[in-house]
């Protein structure tokens, strides 16, 4: 498994959080069975970083925590049957899936954390794990596609003891 972190600032958070993304991206994807090695690409910044990328991308113009960019589409969320039908999906160096991008905001790792009441690792954490999720074609676009999402996140989340 590749997992490459960029820093576009310096993160500054209380722990060791280049680990603990490993752990919980690494925990996501044992929890999903996702059934071949993966190439995951995390990138941390700040609001002005992420507001940029979420213009650029989604054609909002507002900072947001977190910016999932998934690789694959998915015919049902977590369904991997028919990856190995598409060569694309693969690194031709590596042989791993290339699942996609996260974009993390850290400034909103402190915020939120401090509005819920729940440490910066454990927002961090939750944040991976949602952002895993989308790359795994999760959703939570319908009331139905939200409850699922959340349900897995609470799963996984719980699973790992990272909790409120």
């Amino acid at each position: 498994m590749t997992i490459s972190i960029e820093e576009e600032i310096i993160a500054d958070l209380p722990f060791d959080y280049e680990k603990k993304a490993g752990d919980v991206i690494r925990y996501t994807i044992a929890h999903e069975k996702f059934p071949f090695e993966a190439e995951i690409n995390l990138l941390l910044t700040d609001d002005e970083g992420i507001r940029q990328m979420n213009e650029q991308f989604r054609k909002i113009d507002s900072p947001t925590d977190v910016l999932s960019f998934p690789m694959i589409h998915y015919e049902a969320a977590g369904d991997f049957s028919q990856l190995e039908a598409d060569a694309d999906t693969f690194n031709p160096d590596t042989g791993e899936v290339v699942l996609g991008d996260i974009i993390l905001n850290t400034q909103r790792v402190k915020q939120q954390a401090e509005s819920f009441g729940h440490s910066q690792e454990r927002e961090f954490a939750f944040l991976i794990v949602h952002s895993m999720l989308h790359l795994f074609g999760y959703d939570h676009m319908t009331p139905e596609d939200a409850q699922q999402m959340e349900q897995v996140q609470r799963e996984i989340l719980e699973e790992l003891h990272i909790l409120r």
